[in-house]
């Protein structure tokens, strides 16, 4: 009778710890999520804050655990990581999947484009956040994004760069199917170097020019030590999104309060992003004058020609990839919108007003 008794109660006691064991596992979801920056750039510090908003926020119940570039996968292995689950999440910027669909380029940077601050009020008010489900969705993937960056700074380079003629003949390195482009029909060369390379390339002269991200980044990544000049405004990336791949099952598996979560904590993530890497343009853009940088400006008239340049660029890059016509459509409609109120509240106001292409031909496009 006795051992009858002890085997029911080490029964009761082996079912009651799984029952526990369970419970704990159900209310604990761990991830790994990779990052396209190694700590070098300072962008990583975007991927870092969103994760620990979401352990404070989870109160600890939703951890996710953050790989800089190269410990799990490299930078442009992270899409793939990411998709066939090999990594619940994966911080990117849009743009480097690119070679998948050009609509890429329109949600992270476009060439004379969204500004931060257009990027928000398109991505939260006027239906911006479904195009990135839409596009990424396409290969298994949900999308928040989660930080946004300043303007670009510019080209940096040993060559000073004072009008659109100056690019003639330079080797220029500047990611982006766009900007690519747009270098080609001023008469320059892109080279696509990823971000560790670049102060090698123009130490050794390999490239006479790079752009990589705003003021802050470019003094982190020592960009003063191998260059004299500094070429503004960065007309290739007046902003630039960065956000949070995950994976569409890890996603479907969360509950709505996880879910909820991580929507909430990108958005804070979004803000808090931008006034971070503003604060480091300003301190960065005076240590660059401070070290003896020379600054120069293209012109208007210069900045009116790469607007035209741009225009025509879209609705070439619109007839080939209805996604990308769609997704830039959407975001000069906005603008387009935007324009009155923007005109009426100057000069107390955020962007500009841009000279449009051709809205019946690209809306034409997008019906084809």
């Amino acid at each position: 009778m006795f051992q009858k008794k002890q085997l029911v109660l080490t029964l009761t006691l082996i079912l009651a710890c799984s029952f526990i064991a369970v419970s704990v596992s159900a209310e604990t979801t761990q991830w790994r999520m990779g990052t396209t920056w190694t700590p070098a750039i300072d962008l990583i510090q975007a991927d870092r804050h969103f994760v620990e908003t979401v352990d404070e926020l989870s109160g600890g119940k939703l951890k996710i655990t953050l790989y800089s570039a190269g410990e799990m996968v490299s930078a442009f292995e992270l899409f793939d990581a990411v998709a066939t689950g090999s990594l619940q999440a994966g911080g990117d910027w849009p743009n480097y999947w690119g070679g998948k669909s050009r609509a890429f380029d329109a949600l992270g940077s476009y060439p004379m484009g969204l500004t931060p601050l257009d990027y928000a009020v398109w991505i939260y008010q006027y239906g911006g956040l479904e195009y990135y489900q839409k596009v990424y969705g396409e290969h298994g993937l949900y999308y928040l994004p989660h930080a946004v960056t300043p303007a670009e700074s510019g080209v940096r380079s040993n060559k000073p760069i004072e009008s659109l003629k100056d690019y003639k003949g330079m080797t220029i390195r500047m990611p982006g199917y766009a900007a690519g482009k747009l270098l080609d029909k001023l008469g320059a060369s892109q080279v696509t170097l990823a971000g560790g390379e670049v102060y090698q390339a123009l130490e050794r002269g390999v490239i006479d020019g790079a752009e990589f991200s705003s003021p802050s980044n470019d003094w982190g990544m020592g960009f003063n030590e191998v260059t004299e000049h500094w070429q503004t405004p960065g007309w290739h990336q007046p902003a630039s999104v960065l956000g949070v791949m995950i994976n569409k099952k890890s996603w479907d598996n969360l509950s709505e309060h996880h879910k909820n979560l991580l929507k909430h904590a990108a958005m804070a993530n979004f803000l808090w992003s931008y006034t971070y890497f503003e604060k480091g343009a300003e301190e960065a853009t005076y240590k660059f004058i401070e070290d003896g940088t020379n600054i120069t400006r293209l012109s208007d008239e210069d900045l009116k020609k790469i607007q035209e340049l741009t225009n025509e660029l879209t609705l070439e890059t619109a007839k080939g990839d209805s996604l990308f016509a769609e997704v830039i459509l959407s975001q000069y409609k906005y603008l387009e919108k935007m324009s009155k109120w923007r005109e009426l509240s100057q000069p107390f106001t955020f962007g500009r007003n841009i000279e449009m292409p051709d809205m019946e031909k690209l809306e034409k496009t997008v019906s084809e």
